[in-house]
């Protein structure tokens, strides 16, 4: 029996690490992206993980793992800058932006239980290509939202785009960690 939870809680751990790494390196430097610029950069991750997919073959010598974990941290960033805005400069502490990850890794397992519940676990016999592609499809809701400024008649917001977006990637990672 796989214990979804716990690997989920690996993948994040995984993803968190480089976070905190990169807060070191670079500081909160992400606190200047608007949201639109945190949603093209999860596009780019997301166009760069289909176009190996679809040309098998990477001139980069990084794989599609790299781009996925860049997801889920995008897409807490993401999730964050809705909460606080953007700033206009790198405009809080390590310690609060760490706070912040944990504080949605946690929502967004939250949702996965919820939802892993109800679905019967189905995302297990789904392709990886598929989660990218739901990723893109998320990508392109966004912009949708984004451009009628949230004004939507019946979706969700951007952050349950985010909240999607997180957990397909990490549906991924367990996959590339863990096999099908």
């Amino acid at each position: 029996m796989k214990d979804t939870k716990q690997q989920f809680e690996h993948a994040i751990a995984i993803c968190r690490d480089l976070f905190a790494k990169k807060l070191h390196d670079y500081g909160p430097a992400w606190r200047i992206l608007r949201p639109v610029s945190v949603t093209d950069q999860i596009f780019i991750k997301a166009n760069r993980i289909r176009s190996i997919e679809v040309k098998g073959v990477s001139l980069v010598d990084e794989g599609i793992r790299s781009e996925f974990i860049a997801i889920v941290n995008y897409g807490i960033i993401g999730l964050i800058q809705l909460e606080l805005g953007y700033g206009e400069i790198a405009d809080i502490t390590k310690e609060k932006a760490l706070s912040l990850y944990d504080k949605y890794a946690q929502e967004a397992l939250t949702l996965m239980l919820a939802k892993n519940h109800d679905y019967d676990e189905a995302w297990r016999s789904m392709r990886i290509s598929s989660y990218t592609d739901l990723i893109l499809m998320k990508i392109y809701r966004t912009k949708q939202i984004e451009s009628l400024a949230g004004n939507t008649l019946v979706s969700e917001g951007i952050d349950a785009n985010y909240m999607d977006m997180i957990n397909y990637s990490v549906f991924a990672l367990i996959k590339l960690e863990f096999g099908e």
